[in-house]
């Protein structure tokens, strides 16, 4: 019975991209016994990366992600986000792609219980477009932007063409998000 009560605890987290401005973020219900491993899987869901780079979770000094001794980085996979969520409030951090370093910090912003008929993980909100891959981390974003915005830029053109022809930095589609979300196994 132990175990079903934890079960019956969700953690409402928002996922913020650090440095963005304006902000990106999304908001996400998830159980407590999801492992750091599958919080990655959602967290590429909810943003929208590709998983095609490396990542790390610093969880109270300690990093997580694939296993890389050299490095101090833990396995991911068996760490579930109840052994260290004391709470509401609670902070750690998650970076993609260790070029680019796309820090993201994550916020327990509520305890809940799980509703009826509810499928977890869910994305409830959020905020903007995530960046292109490989753009060259927050201050390239920045860059790409400014560039697709300036039809007279003479990178214009091949930047569009890179994106596949145009990017809305404001568009978010929930729908979207929790139709990859419903494809993961619960």
């Amino acid at each position: 019975m132990a175990t079903a009560k934890k079960d019956a605890i969700i953690y409402q987290l928002k996922i913020g991209l650090r440095d963005a401005k304006p902000p990106i973020w999304r908001r996400v219900h998830v159980r407590s016994t999801t492992t750091l491993g599958k919080l990655h899987a959602i967290i590429q869901r909810a943003m929208g990366w590709y998983d095609c780079h490396m990542y790390d979770f610093e969880v109270d000094g300690q990093h997580y992600g694939r296993p890389m001794p050299d490095l101090d980085i833990k396995s991911d996979r068996n760490v579930r986000l109840s052994s260290f969520i004391p709470g509401e409030k609670y902070r750690f951090f998650y970076l993609y792609d260790m070029g680019d370093g796309w820090l993201h910090q994550i916020l327990v912003e509520k305890v809940l219980v799980p509703e009826s008929g509810v499928r977890y993980p869910i994305c409830i909100k959020g905020k903007r477009a995530c960046p292109p891959e490989d753009c060259g981390g927050i201050w390239g974003y920045a860059d790409f932007l400014e560039v697709i915005g300036d039809p007279n830029h003479a990178e214009h053109d091949s930047m569009l063409e890179w994106i596949g022809g145009s990017f809305d930095s404001e568009a978010l589609d929930l729908d979207e998000i929790n139709q990859a979300l419903s494809q993961m196994h619960s």
